[in-house]
C-alpha cells in the first residue's frame, strides 16, 4: 500500500477513535439524558403559545365512575393549559400498551394510566420514561412498573370501612366475600382491609367466611352466580361483601330472587347512584364514598409537580420500585 495512503488511513482512524471515546465519556458523565427529552422543567408546561399533550389512558368505560374521573381530570388539565387525549383500552392489555406508545410517539409530556392489568406494563412504562414522559398510575397500581407516582385513595381503609359496617350489622354468622379482579391491585388492598377488621371475629369463631371468590374483570355475573349457587345448596348466608357497588348489586339481585334482599346485609363501595338508591330502599347496607374531584384534580397537580421538579414527595411508597403513593381520604 502506498505510504501516503497508509498514513492517511491511520490519521482518520485515530480521529474516529478519539470521537468514539469522547462520546463514551460524555455518556458516562451525563447519563442517558443525552438520548431523551428533559424529564422536568418549564419547557414541558403550558405557555401562551404551547399546549403540551397529556394522555389519559383508561382500561374501560364500562365502570360508571371512570367517566367522572375522565371528565374531572380533563377539565382541570385543560383549564391549566394542557391538551388531553383520552384513550380507552376496552379491557385489552395489548391495546393499552399500543395506546401508551402512540401517545409517547405523539410527544405527550405525561401519561396518566388506569391499568387494565397491573402486571403487564413494565416494558412500556420504561419506554415512556426513557423518552422523558412522566407516567402516573391513577387509582390502580402497576405493581412491577417504575411509574413516577401512584395517585389513589386509601384502598385498605376502603376495605376496613366496608367490613366494619358489616360486622356491626352481622356480628356472627356466615360471610361471603366477592373480591374484585385479580388483575387489579386495588382488589388485593381492599381484601387486606376486610381481614384487618374481620380476623379477630374469625379467630374467635364468631364468623366464618363460607365463600370467597374473585370476580375476574370485575364481572357482575360471577357475584350473581356465587350467591345463587350458595342459596341453591341451602347454605346459610348472613352477610356479603361485594368489592364494589356493581358486585354488591349483582349479589342483591340474586338475593331478590329468593325474597332475601334487605334481610341480609350487603356492602360495596364507589357510591354509585344506584347503590345510594338501594341504601335508601334498605336493600344495601352501605357504600364507601371516594371524592373523585379530589383525586382527579389532585392527579393534575401532582403531574405538574413531576413536570416541574422531576419528582414528588410522599410519606408512603408502594410496589417493587418504592413508587411514591399519594393517598386521598375516603368516607363511609
Amino acid at each position: 500500500m502506498d505510504p501516503v495512503i497508509r498514513r492517511f488511513k491511520k490519521r482518520y482512524m485515530a480521529i474516529g477513535i478519539v470521537f468514539i471515546l469522547a462520546g463514551v465519556v460524555l455518556y458516562v458523565l451525563l447519563g442517558t439524558d443525552l438520548l431523551t427529552k428533559d424529564h422536568s422543567g418549564a419547557n414541558l408546561l403550558p405557555t401562551d403559545d404551547t399546549r403540551p399533550l397529556v394522555g389519559f389512558c383508561i382500561d374501560t368505560m364500562v365502570i360508571e365512575r371512570w367517566q367522572k374521573d375522565k371528565d374531572r381530570f380533563t377539565a382541570k388539565a385543560e383549564e391549566l393549559g394542557f391538551e388531553v387525549k383520552v384513550a380507552n383500552a376496552y379491557e385489552d392489555t395489548n391495546r393499552q400498551i399500543q395506546q401508551m406508545r402512540a401517545l409517547s410517539d405523539d410527544g405527550a409530556v405525561a401519561i396518566v394510566i388506569i391499568a387494565f392489568d397491573k402486571d403487564s406494563l413494565e416494558e412500556v412504562v420504561d419506554e415512556a420514561k426513557k423518552a422523558g414522559v412522566v407516567v402516573i398510575a391513577y387509582d390502580r397500581m402497576t405493581t412491577n412498573a417504575n411509574v413516577d407516582a401512584y395517585v389513589s385513595f386509601d384502598n385498605v381503609k376502603v376495605g376496613e370501612y366496608m367490613a366494619s359496617y358489616l360486622l356491626d350489622a352481622a356480628p356472627t354468622g356466615n360471610y361471603v366475600i366477592i373480591n374484585g379482579s385479580p388483575a387489579d391491585n386495588n382488589a388485593t388492598m381492599f381484601n387486606e382491609g376486610y381481614y384487618n377488621i374481620l380476623r379477630p371475629a374469625i379467630d374467635r369463631g364468631d364468623i366464618e367466611v363460607s365463600k370467597e371468590e374473585s370476580a375476574t374483570m370485575w364481572r357482575e355475573d360471577i357475584a350473581y352466580d356465587a350467591i345463587v349457587t350458595l342459596l341453591q345448596e341451602g347454605v346459610q348466608i348472613d352477610a356479603i361483601i361485594g368489592a364494589n357497588d356493581r358486585l354488591a348489586e349483582a349479589a342483591i339481585s340474586a338475593l331478590s330472587e329468593y325474597g332475601l334482599a334487605g334481610t341480609i346485609p350487603v356492602v360495596g363501595h364507589d357510591a354509585d347512584i344506584s347503590a345510594c338508591q338501594r341504601i335508601v330502599e334498605g336493600r344495601q347496607l352501605m357504600t364507601v364514598y371516594k371524592p373523585i374531584k379530589n383525586l382527579a384534580e389532585g392527579a393534575v397537580e401532582i403531574m405538574i409537580t413531576l413536570l416541574e421538579d422531576g419528582k414528588v414527595e410522599s410519606d408512603e411508597t408502594i410496589g417493587d420500585y418504592n413508587v411514591p403513593y399519594i393517598k386521598f381520604e375516603v368516607f363511609p
